[in-house]
């Protein structure tokens, strides 16, 4: 699908202006036992902050873009999507577990998508005062200015993140550390998939690597990376719009290039995912 410049300018401003105003909510905002819950168990949480930002996300992009269709994390579709229809996927706060307990690794997503795949996307680091936006090639920006992934030729001292699958291991995970560790190279778990894919983008980690890819989640991050070079790969269950190459395991990796062949023979070779 094709978008005028025009278009796509306001597009981008309208996600610009609320990943702002989610970063002043969110800030360095602590919440009391009586503003936070649990969702599907005791470490899905979620508190008013989330709840609030998805609110205003969704009450803004109705005022300025009322035939487009939202998904959100906290209150699902707006509507029915069609083939051609226009798709905002927010994550109000993705690391709401880091936000829950005052550890400041937490983020703001969202994103648009086409029948072609992702349009554009930014994602919001609101302890560290940083908003990294991409448009589809167009590249990716830090506060305004270009990024790139690194160029790492080798893992042997690079930095690679990775998720869990909720509070659990996913299979391989464990086994995924320890050949990275046997290459030389730093993992870390972060807590955040939005915030790890941007970083990748940002040249602050050479990959990262995730069990899941719901968009609302990982959309606008894998934009970010995609358009600062990363190369995305992902199983046979990954959706289209992320816009992922082939990868025989049920992941999602964003890796810079020169080590993508590195990484990518280490997670074929994993026996558990």
């Amino acid at each position: 699908m094709r978008h005028e410049t025009e278009v796509l300018d306001a597009y981008e401003e309208a996600a610009l202006e609320l990943a702002a105003a989610a970063m002043e909510r969110i800030g360095e905002r602590h919440v009391d036992a009586e503003e936070r819950s649990t969702k599907k168990d005791a470490s899905d949480w979620v508190t008013v902050v989330d709840v609030e930002v998805e609110r205003i996300v969704r009450e803004e992009l109705a005022a300025r873009f009322g035939d487009h269709v939202v998904i959100g994390e906290e209150f699902g579709a707006s509507g029915e999507a069609a083939a051609d229809s226009l798709v905002w996927y927010v994550d109000p706060i993705d690391g709401t577990t880091n936000f829950v307990h005052g550890l400041p690794w937490s983020s703001f997503s969202l994103c648009l998508a086409d029948d072609e795949g992702l349009v554009l996307g930014v994602v919001a680091d609101p302890h560290r005062n940083e908003v990294f936006s991409a448009r589809r090639g167009a590249g990716a920006r830090r506060n305004g200015e270009p990024v790139r992934c690194r160029d790492d030729t080798t893992l042997v001292g690079a930095a690679v993140l990775a998720e869990l699958a909720g509070v659990e291991c996913w299979p391989g995970l464990l086994e995924m550390l320890l050949g990275l560790s046997e290459h030389q190279c730093v993992s870390r778990i972060m807590g955040s998939s939005a915030l790890s894919l941007a970083s990748v983008g940002a040249g602050r980690a050479a990959g990262v690597v995730l069990a899941g890819w719901n968009p609302i989640d990982v959309g606008a991050g894998v934009l970010v990376a995609r358009e600062a070079g990363a190369v995305i790969l992902g199983g046979a269950g990954a959706p289209g719009l992320l816009g992922a190459k082939e990868l025989s395991k049920e992941l999602l990796v964003a890796v810079a290039p020169g080590v993508a062949a590195e990484l990518t023979g280490l997670l074929e070779g994993l026996s558990g995912a």
